[in-house]
């Protein structure tokens, strides 16, 4: 693969695509599929899963955490911003050292569900570290239905940077762990995976990205992508679906790994609401959820 020198990104091309992200996550709107729907998904070749469970959906996350035999807590962590941020951690139950795994949450905040998000990759050999990115503003404790709206309105005001440096604040707490290697990967959701696609823009020492129907960076930020990118992305999504084709073409010009699926029928944020679209975001997240776990598999396990 050809060496490229790294790109500096300046806050402008962060703050817009910090901007189409919000913009992308907050629609209800259902779309019909673009005309290309092409999967262009290779066979990655990992061992065989430690769990073939899929993640919960939305409505099954509270009863899925309270069952979890994995051991789940919730740390605080210092970052060199001055800032403390609250995150979930979930621990597998392997006898090796594990890669980490960070888990960008969706607008509506660190929900129960990216909690069984974790747990579920945990489950499938990894440390899991949700961050709550919203940690600073202080929302007030209650169930998903009360966090959701302020969380919605109080990630706006985030500033992409801030939010990068978070991550990488806690990518190194989560690899100083002693049960960790040396290894980390990031997976998002909805304005996380944005936020994850970033990353991989930002973090040079990323092992690998898994974006789900996350909107893509602008284009002249992608020469500075390092790590393998996997895209899952829904079929009735033109809206993110739309900033796919241009990050594709300019990947594959500098030699770098993307690799992007779309699934048919599906809707925006298949993976959470996986009874919707007549089955097909239940198809999409038997197909997306494995070839999740296989990406980390192949790039992050030693």
């Amino acid at each position: 693969m050809r060496n490229h020198t790294t790109s500096i990104v300046n806050t402008s091309i962060v703050a817009f695509l910090f901007a189409i992200a919000a913009a992308a996550c907050t629609t209800t709107k259902v779309v019909p599929a673009s005309a290309d729907t092409h999967d262009h998904s290779t066979t990655v070749s990992a061992p065989a899963p430690q769990s073939s469970a899929l993640p919960p959906d939305a409505a099954g996350a509270p009863a899925r955490l309270s069952a979890s035999p994995r051991h789940g807590e919730m740390t605080m962590i210092h970052t060199p911003t001055g800032d403390s941020i609250r995150a979930w951690v979930v621990y597998p139950e392997r006898s090796t050292k594990a890669p980490v795994v960070l888990v960008v949450h969706e607008i509506f905040g660190l929900s129960t569900w990216v909690r069984s998000v974790a747990d579920q990759l945990a489950a499938d050999g990894f440390i899991a570290i949700a961050p709550d990115l919203l940690t600073m503003k202080n929302l007030p404790e209650g169930p998903d239905s009360v966090l959701a709206p302020l969380a919605t309105s109080a990630i706006r005001t985030l500033d992409p940077n801030w939010v990068q440096q978070q991550l990488d604040a806690v990518a190194k707490y989560g690899m100083s762990l002693p049960a960790a290697q040396q290894k980390y990967g990031i997976v998002g959701f909805c304005w996380g995976g944005g936020v994850s696609f970033a990353h991989a823009v930002h973090a040079p020492n990323l092992g690998a990205a898994v974006v789900y129907y996350g909107v893509s960076p602008a284009t002249p930020s992608l020469s500075s992508v390092r790590a393998p990118v996997l895209g899952l992305y829904a079929g009735n999504d033109a809206r993110v679906d739309a900033t796919v084709p241009a990050a594709d073409s300019a990947l594959h010009a500098l030699g770098r790994t993307y690799v992007y699926n779309t699934y048919p029928g599906a809707g925006h944020g298949f993976l959470r609401q996986q009874t919707g679209m007549d089955g097909a975001n239940m198809n999409a997240t038997k197909a997306a959820w494995p070839a999740t776990i296989a990406w980390f598999r192949k790039y992050l396990e030693s």
